[in-house]
Formats: C-alpha cells, sequence, structure tokens
C-alpha cells in the first residue's frame, strides 16, 4: 500500500489510508499502529543534520558522565581528596552536570529548529497540552531539589553525604524518580509546543536514556543505604 511520508505533506487524514495503515479498526495489530507512528515521524526528521546528531549525543553522554564520574568517587573518593571536601566535591560535580543539561536543551531546542514541524500538532489544543505538560515537568523538577537538597540531587550519597531516611514527601509521594520524570515532561511539552517530530523522537530517547540510568542508579544507591543501616546497627 503507497503511504505519503514527505513531511511537506503530513500525515495522512483519510479513514482509508488509517484502515490501511493499521488494518482496519476492528482488527488493530498495534505493532503496526507504533510502527505506523514512527515511520511517520521519522519522516519529518533528518538524522544526518548535525544539530539532531549533538542532541542524541548531548541527551546520551549527560546522564553516561554522572554515573561514572560518582561511581568512580564512591570506589577512589579522588574528588573529595582533590577538593579537600566530599560536599565541594559534590557541588563542582553537580555544577558541571548544570552545565550539560543546558548544553543538551540547547542542542535539543536547535535541533527541533532545524527541522520541519508537523502540522497535525501546529494547533492551540496541543500548543496548550504542551504548556500544561512543560508546568507540571518543572513543579516535579523544582520540588524534587527542595526536597533533596543540592547533595541530594546530584549524587551526594555517592560522596559519602547520606540522608537520615529515604525522602518520602511530594513529589516522591505520587511518582518515583519525579526529577526525571519531570525533566521527560518538559522536553515532551516543549516539543508539543514547537509542534516538532523531532522533538518528540529525542523526548523518546530522553527517556529511555533515564530508564536505563534508573536500572543502574537504583540498585547501587540501595546498596549504599544498607552498608550504611548495617554500619549502624554494629555500632548500636
Amino acid at each position: 500500500v503507497e503511504r505519503n511520508t514527505s513531511p511537506a505533506a503530513g500525515p495522512m487524514s483519510s479513514s482509508a489510508a488509517e484502515h490501511d495503515c493499521c488494518g482496519g479498526l476492528s482488527n488493530i495489530d498495534f505493532r503496526k499502529a507504533n510502527l505506523c507512528v514512527m515511520t511517520g515521524l521519522l519522516a519529518y526528521v533528518d538524522p544526518t543534520d548535525l544539530s539532531f546528531v549533538a542532541a542524541v549525543l548531548t541527551i546520551v553522554f549527560s546522564p553516561l558522565f554522572w554515573n561514572v564520574v560518582a561511581r568512580w568517587e564512591q570506589r577512589t573518593r579522588k574528588l573529595s581528596r582533590a577538593f579537600g571536601s566530599p560536599y565541594l566535591a559534590c557541588y563542582a560535580l553537580g555544577s558541571i552536570i548544570l552545565l550539560l543539561n543546558v548544553l543538551r536543551s540547547h542542542c535539543f531546542t536547535q535541533a527541533m529548529m532545524s527541522q520541519p514541524k508537523m502540522e497535525v500538532l501546529d494547533n492551540r489544543t496541543i500548543y496548550f497540552l504542551g504548556l500544561a505538560l512543560l508546568g507540571g515537568g518543572v513543579v516535579f523538577v523544582l520540588s524534587s531539589f527542595f526536597a533533596l537538597g543540592f547533595t541530594g540531587t546530584f549524587l551526594g550519597d555517592y560522596f559519602g553525604i547520606l540522608k537520615e531516611a529515604r525522602v518520602t514527601t511530594f513529589p516522591f509521594s505520587v511518582v518515583d524518580n519525579p526529577m526525571y520524570w519531570g525533566s521527560t515532561a518538559n522536553y515532551l511539552g516543549w516539543a508539543l509546543m514547537h509542534s516538532s517530530p523531532t522533538g518528540l523522537l529525542l523526548t523518546v530517547l530522553v527517556a529511555l536514556v533515564y530508564m536505563v540510568a534508573v536500572l543502574y542508579e537504583e540498585p547501587f544507591t540501595a546498596e549504599i543505604y544498607r552498608q550504611k543501616a548495617t554500619r549502624s546497627h554494629r555500632k548500636s
């Protein structure tokens, strides 16, 4: 079945085309439907564009960088010794992470601006949906930061700066890892506000990278606090 995948033409709007794509509403194969959606988005994206490549690299690099450095510090304590304090070392790493996040957001925006919009997303309803997601994401990110503090947000536990107990107040009472999902909501909202299929694809990458980071971080962090509890129990 021939399908129009030209960015200029936009997504198909006829019901016949939708039935051809998904096999009929009464017999939907969701794997094919998802493939159709991804194919439709990819028609708008030039993956060889330098700004797109830069966005992909910064999205993948940031969590990789902070996890590698934090684990290295937890094993060696070399940053703490170099800065003369685990707090100063954590502040330094946190500052670098913040700068990397600024760079990532800049590259994400530049990638969106360099590639075409998707006409079906270019309306007020989608714009305000994106604005709502952006606002919700900002609430999650900021409330997470205030609940954890600077060292709690930026891997202080890898520097030996441990909290007395697990934080369970908002937004942690609503969702696990609210900083990550709030950040993902920010990117999703920003992409929708710009009617950008490139932004949507990059947001999927952001979410996938965060999911991998959570799988990598949580067992390690849990082990740090398990060791702390064991030491406290022995002292008592």
